[in-house]
């Protein structure tokens, strides 16, 4: 079984897929998004690249949070 090779991307790159999915936030919500809170996490799961020093995200793993935000609300509709 062939695993698909991740793709990490800066916190740039993770602001346009979120805009090519219809998902528009600016670069401050992007930026707060990505910093660590007064407890030390974050809001999504950016790591220091160990080469360069800068955030990035695997784009498959944003993708997939949203899709399961997406399915959790959708669970939880009242029909």
């Amino acid at each position: 079984m062939k695993f698909p090779t991740p793709t990490y991307i800066n916190v740039n790159e993770a602001r346009q897929v979120l805009a090519e999915m219809g998902v528009e936030v600016n670069e401050r919500q992007m930026q707060r998004a990505a910093e660590k809170d007064a407890a030390g996490m974050r809001k999504l799961p950016f790591f220091i690249d160990p080469v360069d020093g800068k955030l990035k995200i695997e784009k498959g793993t944003l993708v997939r949070i949203y899709r399961e935000a997406q399915i959790e609300a959708e669970n939880n509709t009242r029909v």
